[in-house]
């Protein structure tokens, strides 16, 4: 099979052979050339020592940042490319970086310490691809598997448990049975990683074609990322509306939205409070009343303990508040609704309100999801009619109140006031009418 190498990399890999080192293509790269997909990094694997590369890309400008683990990047066209000598790690006391590195000659050594089959592939142009733990077979056979022993290979760096359900989701490929046992086995050692790293595996993760197989059979994985997702197991919703338990009704609405991390987190945290406010009645029927409120709760701590950015925190907490928030169809609601927020976020309410209805029961499942049609069908109308939504729509400002005599606080709070009485349709957005309203209607 002949891989394209993007010229930069070709240029890393022939400035190399033209000194008598070894140097191919590795990794990812390879696996997603073989895939058929586009591969966005050229990382660069060599039997020449970092001290060697120094004199090597003389010529080239070099970045020192990971010297002492044998990584060495240069820039090619502008282009950064991390080149590593070939080397077998130490120890791994903290179940995520190597203690020590021990550089080496021989490339099946560098290849026996990497994750998984698929990514222990190599390539250059002379000898094509080298591949010596079976990764091409495993590409063939859709198989995430470990490279040797996967009891070793977590606690090396215990994220890649993450990183085989990542691959699993994204790719849709199933995990090995041996590497399956051992990631349930060892699923404790993530407590050993770092927040930011979980997070970045956790979002790809949900993102990938597989998201629901993977978050159910690795339950018990998720729960160690996520503790508040496990008294949702098995948690029956003994209700019309519903046909599966709470966390299988949760993983179902995930891949029911689409691959933004943001809005299937949302997904994934929407129904996370219902433990918490769980109740039968005497029929027999469960409900969860108050769940939306419990759910954003804890989704403001999951965002926390993941140390999610400011801005999605935000976005998920304000989501998940609102996904049951059941809007009618007529226009002052719908324009209350827009009001409150702004025409992204109603759109993603609206995606969130149909990802939650298509993972429930049939049962009047055709009506909600035409009521949400028209829901979205009148909010398309008040946008082009320009209707009056936010302070800044107002025919009067500040400066207006002002000259009427209102002052400090008190003019926040007439804006706000006149605001709500235009969105009710009780006035018309007119400088006489609002003014004459206000007089008539605002305690001052």
């Amino acid at each position: 099979m002949k891989i394209q190498i993007p010229a930069y990399a070709q240029t890393a890999i022939q400035t190399l052979h033209a000194c008598g080192y070894k140097a191919y293509i590795v990794g990812g790269c390879v696996r997603d050339a073989v895939l058929g997909m586009a591969a966005h990094d050229y990382d660069i694997c060599t039997d020449c020592t970092p001290s060697e590369m120094k004199k090597v890309f003389a010529a080239f400008t070099t970045i020192e940042t990971g010297i002492k683990h044998g990584t060495l990047t240069v820039l090619i066209d502008r282009v950064p490319v991390e080149i590593t000598t070939f080397r077998s790690d130490g120890t791994y006391t903290d179940h995520r970086k190597p203690d020590s590195v021990r550089f080496e000659k021989e490339l099946g050594e560098d290849l026996k310490r990497r994750d998984f089959t698929v990514n222990a592939l190599c390539y250059n142009d002379r000898e094509g691809i080298v591949d010596m733990f079976g990764g091409i077979d495993d590409i063939s056979g859709k198989i995430i598997r470990c490279v040797g022993k996967p009891q070793e290979r977590f606690d090396e760096d215990a994220l890649r448990i993450m990183r085989a359900m990542r691959f699993s989701s994204v790719l849709g490929f199933e995990i090995e049975k041996g590497t399956a046992a051992a990631i349930h086995e060892q699923k404790e050692l993530l407590h050993e990683i770092s927040a930011e790293r979980i997070a970045s595996e956790l979002k790809k993760l949900i993102c990938g074609q597989g998201a629901a197989r993977i978050l159910l059979d690795y339950r018990d994985v998720m729960a160690v990322i996520i503790p508040q997702l496990q008294p949702c197991f098995d948690l029956a919703q003994n209700n019309p509306h519903h046909c599966y338990d709470v966390y299988t009704h949760i993983c179902k609405s995930v891949e029911n939205i689409q691959s933004d991390w943001v809005l299937r987190m949302v997904m994934l945290l929407h129904d996370i409070g219902k433990p918490l406010v769980h109740t039968r009645d005497e029929n027999g029927t469960d409900h969860f009343k108050t769940h939306p409120v419990k759910s954003a709760e804890i989704a403001l701590d999951v965002a926390a303990a993941l140390k999610l950015d400011n801005k999605s925190r935000d976005r998920i907490h304000a989501l998940v508040l609102e996904h049951d928030n059941r809007i009618s169809c007529a226009k002052k609601s719908v324009r209350r609704f827009l009001s409150k927020y702004d025409e992204e976020f109603f759109a993603d309410y609206m995606k969130v309100r149909r990802a939650d209805t298509l993972a429930q029961s049939d049962y009047k499942r055709t009506e909600k999801l035409a009521e949400l049609d028209t829901i979205e069908q009148t909010a398309k109308e008040i946008c082009e009619e320009s209707l009056c939504l936010h302070l800044s729509d107002l025919a009067l400002n500040g400066d207006d109140l002002m000259a009427l005599g209102l002052q400090g606080k008190k003019v926040g709070e007439a804006l706000r006031f006149l605001l709500e009485s235009v969105v009710d349709e009780k006035v018309q957005n007119d400088k006489q009418s609002l003014t004459a309203y206000l007089k008539e209607n605002f305690d001052e």
